[in-house]
């Protein structure tokens, strides 16, 4: 039995690292798979009844309020005063109405308002921007600047592989690697080193299993799919990479087979 001291004299003669070894078990390949998501960067449009739900909610509120201090708030004759009194007054009749929410009709006084009174609107001049990108309107798939309200998943697709040419980055595990560490390595491998990347845990949250009569070497395989959210950055493929897309959950079916896409479904968040 070898004392420390010969270990370390032994490790230090070593010269040549062992060669990566594929991880093969009972015939069936081992990969690791990446799915790597940019998270929702705008809140999402209400549903019809969550806009029900709220403007209840916000009526409710008022109803029970104590009687707002105009005096305490804006000066007597003000340009200030005489905007919230209209839209009070718009609010009223919001609260007899239950067709017409609390929202509609502040909006409505307001657009009123700034067409009586041009200079008025010009000081107090709020302008919102589209909720579609340019990505959105071209419908650019490799760019992160599209389907904001949306969480993106990246795949890649690569021409060797006959049976799952579209696929979430993945690669065969060698025999001295964690999962997470060969899903790291193999998702720098494909979509480069210049992209920000967190992965949550080091455990997987699915598995797809291939069996040996689909596989394209005649091989069985298993892929553990591990969760990844990216930052920053953009993917630079590499050669065995043709061509990459960010798209929606709603949009994987039409890249991925219905058998890789039905083992991690459940695993992908529907925002």
């Amino acid at each position: 039995m070898f004392s420390r001291a010969n270990r370390v004299c032994v490790r230090s003669f070593a010269t040549v690292a062992p060669a990566r070894a594929p991880l093969v078990i009972k015939n069936n390949r081992i990969l690791a798979s990446v799915i790597l998501s940019r998270a929702p960067q705008i809140t999402r449009d209400s549903t019809p009844f969550e806009k029900a739900y709220f403007d209840y909610k916000e009526k409710l509120e008022r109803q029970n309020a104590t009687t707002f201090p105009t005096e305490f708030y804006f000066k007597k004759g003000s340009l200030a005063e005489r905007r919230w009194k209209e839209e009070e007054e718009a609010r009223r009749a919001a609260m007899a109405d239950p067709a017409t929410s609390l929202t509609d009709a502040t909006a409505q006084t307001q657009a009123h308002f700034e067409q009586t009174d041009a200079a008025a609107a010009q000081m107090n001049k709020v302008e919102l921007t589209s909720r579609l990108t340019e990505a959105d309107e071209k419908k650019v798939v490799k760019s992160l600047d599209r389907a904001l309200q949306r969480t993106l998943y990246l795949v890649v697709h690569k021409p060797e592989d006959a049976q799952q040419p579209w696929q979430f980055p993945q690669g065969q595990i060698d025999s001295s690697e964690y999962l997470h560490e060969a899903a790291e390595r193999q998702l720098g491998e494909d979509c480069g080193k210049d992209i920000d990347v967190w992965f949550v845990g080091r455990q997987p949250i699915s598995y797809y299993k291939q069996t040996a009569g689909k596989s394209s070497d005649g091989s069985g395989s298993k892929t553990f799919f591990m969760k990844a959210r990216v930052y920053a950055g953009q993917v630079q493929p590499s050669k065995q990479v043709s061509d990459f897309a960010w798209v929606t959950k709603d949009e994987l079916p039409n890249y991925l087979s219905t058998e890789y896409y039905n083992a991690i479904k459940d695993s992908l968040s529907e925002l």
